[in-house]
């Protein structure tokens, strides 16, 4: 006999999937420009309104700005290429990401030319977003650009996370750390951020350009030692001596500087957590600034999951689990990584099949590592389906090679740029 139960969880399980890349929909509108920008701008100024930035969002924000703002601009922003978006009175330049190239330091040069431009009495709008970090490049002086390169290269593959890279990137740069706020003094800054980083911690995004940084050269080089970073000897003396120093929070250097965080990822869980309540889900939101192994932090949500399952614990199906921040892939197989996908193809091993699972994975900005796919989506059939294609789920774990695995099951998760990045976003849906 069928009861009304029974229908309700077919249907549940038809909509599972679109349902969650509903959740995942509404977390990226949540931090478009278009929708967050307006109520952060400050007053028009005596003086002249410069606009600067950087970042995956930065060429939208600068477009919306335009839309915005009554009176004249005069900027440039730089954003990754294939993210360019037309505006009238700022120039948009674009860039490499997630590795610097020849246009990034053109861009840094730009950017700190108009810094230098501004004089007391004008206002910059420092339009950041993630990304920022490779699209503003220049090097500390004595650094050379392919050391730079390379430093970088080996951070992304080495396991380290986004705080212990961005504060190396900071002491290898004369613009991050707050050098660029240096550089814009005594012009007022207001700098109008979307995090893309856990905690979301002003100097970790972009590297933080116009932001006091408390790190120190010390902790950059243990941080290259720890993950067996090679530098050259000119690099590590820098370093040593503190000659790649940044800028510290002391004499009120900073003063002239405001921030606000316009989008995070915790605003962004928030409103899919809402979309997902009044379809009728219970909700439960692990947190914002979930961080480590992407393969180990799968088998933790997989442990929780299988509880829900079983004991209706900590919260009782039918729900929907959310959870944000930045995991790491330490790349040592012959793939090139992605921590949604590769969090979400250990998810697959761990939960071994267990029926009424369903799960997404992906990067708010459009790009998975190194792949522009954004992510992927399991349920449970998907083991199944993987071995009738003689596709054995732990050997592609093992060669960190989850983006190929999902492209063969048709299971990717494809948006393009998003224009904005508040990092990954993770969603089960448990019936």
């Amino acid at each position: 006999m069928t009861t009304l139960a029974t229908t309700m969880t077919h249907a549940l399980k038809k909509q599972a999937i679109e349902h969650l890349k509903t959740t995942l929909n509404i977390a990226i509108k949540n931090a478009q420009p278009k929708q967050v920008l307006a109520q952060y701008l400050p007053a028009p100024t005596q003086g002249k309104t410069w606009v600067i930035g950087a970042g995956k969002a930065s060429a939208l924000m600068a477009q919306t700005l335009e839309s915005l703002w009554q009176g004249p601009l005069e900027g440039v922003v730089v954003t990754p290429y294939g993210y360019h978006a037309p505006c009238k009175q700022i120039k948009v330049l674009e860039a490499a990401h997630p590795v610097p190239d020849n246009a990034s330091l053109n861009a840094a040069k730009a950017i700190m030319k108009i810094a230098q431009q501004a004089q007391a009495g004008d206002q910059i709008l420092t339009l950041l977003s993630g990304g920022g970090s490779s699209l503003l490049c220049a090097p500390a002086d004595g650094l050379e650009f392919s050391e730079k390169q390379r430093i970088h290269q080996h951070l992304l593959h080495s396991g380290a996370n986004i705080r212990e890279i961005n504060c190396v990137r900071r002491h290898l740069s004369r613009i991050k750390g707050g050098h660029l706020a240096q550089q814009s003094a005594p012009a007022q800054i207001h700098n109008l951020i979307i995090s893309d980083v856990p905690g979301d911690n002003l100097v970790d995004i972009a590297s933080g350009p116009t932001v006091a940084d408390r790190s120190t050269c010390a902790h950059a080089l243990a941080i290259l030692k720890r993950y067996k970073i090679p530098i050259t000897h000119t690099t590590e003396q820098a370093l040593k001596s503190n000659i790649f120093e940044t800028p510290k929070p002391k004499g009120g250097q900073f003063s002239h500087v405001q921030s606000h965080l316009i989008a995070t990822a915790q605003k962004s869980l928030n409103a899919a957590a809402t979309w997902a309540q009044s379809m009728g889900y219970k909700t439960l939101i692990l947190g914002d600034a979930i961080e480590g192994e992407a393969s180990e932090v799968a088998k933790v949500l997989a442990g929780i999951a299988k509880s829900i399952r079983q004991y209706q614990q900590p919260i009782a199906p039918p729900c929907i689990v959310l959870s944000g921040g930045e995991t790491t892939v330490t790349v040592k197989g012959s793939g090139i990584g992605g921590p949604n996908v590769e969090f979400l193809l250990s998810l697959l091993i761990a939960l071994d099949g267990l029926p009424g699972v369903y799960a997404l994975a992906a990067d708010t900005d459009g790009v998975d590592g190194a792949c522009a796919t954004a992510g992927a989506w399991i349920d449970s059939r998907t083991l199944k389906k993987a071995w009738k294609k003689n596709l054995v789920a732990q050997d592609f774990l093992d060669q960190n090679n989850a983006h190929h695995f999902f492209s063969l099951l048709k299971q990717q998760i494809k948006t393009g740029p998003t224009h904005t990045n508040v990092n990954d976003f993770r969603a089960l849906l448990i019936i």
